[in-house]
């Protein structure tokens, strides 16, 4: 979960919704790939955050009873695994894909134990086999690559809600091909400017659905989950535009 507190309580967004609102981003974007590797490469954003384990005694909340936010949780090897079995479905590119974001988020973890060595090893064989047996360059796989990470990292920016004020810019991504792009709100309600704008249409808006709980607290994940099933939904809406 990707957990925001607000004046009213916890603002919750479920990692597979921010994922979605990174496939609406990726939408708007120029297809530069045959139609099947852009459609492979829409389904490998949209469900990169599958395949969330289970939450178990804890896990859902953090020592002091609140909710826990995605980053005070450790590397599931399980949620790792299962991403990628489920890719394997849908075929080679869509699994180079995830296997690729993978290694992004987790090869810093290597020397911590062996079994996630492995895991990263594995990935490291599977992208070589994948490459060539799709008769692809690294630097073709690696340009696709850069565009899933680069609207997962502004997805997350707007769940959150990491835009500076005093209409100073943040940095989104910067690529293989070393272009640099960048976020800011000129002002407080108003939309998004993306620099240099990379999408089809000069304009267009993006939502994501989130649960809002008032109770700051819980006993257990039971309570927790029982609360989110209940909780009122609001939709987040972010309208982004060209300079020009």
């Amino acid at each position: 979960m990707i957990v925001n507190y607000t004046a009213d309580g916890w603002q919750i967004i479920y990692q597979q919704a921010h994922a979605l609102l990174a496939a609406q981003l990726l939408h708007e974007w120029p297809a530069f790939l045959p139609l099947d590797k852009w459609v492979g490469l829409l389904a490998a954003v949209a469900q990169h955050d599958d395949e969330q384990p289970n939450w178990d005694g804890h896990y859902g909340l953090t020592p002091a009873g609140a909710p826990a936010n995605f980053t005070m949780k450790e590397f599931s090897l399980e949620q790792a695994q299962g991403v990628l079995h489920s890719a394997r479905f849908q075929g080679r590119w869509r699994s180079l894909l995830t296997s690729m974001h993978l290694s992004k988020l987790y090869e810093t973890l290597r020397g911590d134990n062996k079994t996630t060595d492995t895991f990263l090893d594995e990935q490291q064989a599977n992208q070589k086999r994948w490459i060539k047996q799709l008769n692809l360059q690294r630097v073709e796989a690696q340009q696709a690559y850069d565009l899933m990470h680069w609207c997962d990292r502004l997805s997350l920016i707007l769940c959150r809600h990491e835009l500076p004020e005093m209409s100073r810019s943040l940095e989104i991504y910067t690529g293989m091909d070393g272009q640099r792009y960048d976020v800011v709100r000129p002002a407080e309600s108003g939309p998004l400017i993306v620099h240099p704008w990379p999408f089809q249409e000069k304009q267009f808006t993006v939502s994501i659905e989130t649960s809002l709980l008032q109770q700051l607290q819980f006993k257990d994940d039971a309570e927790l989950a029982t609360a989110l099933r209940e909780a009122p939904i609001e939709t987040l809406t972010w309208t982004l535009k060209s300079r020009i």
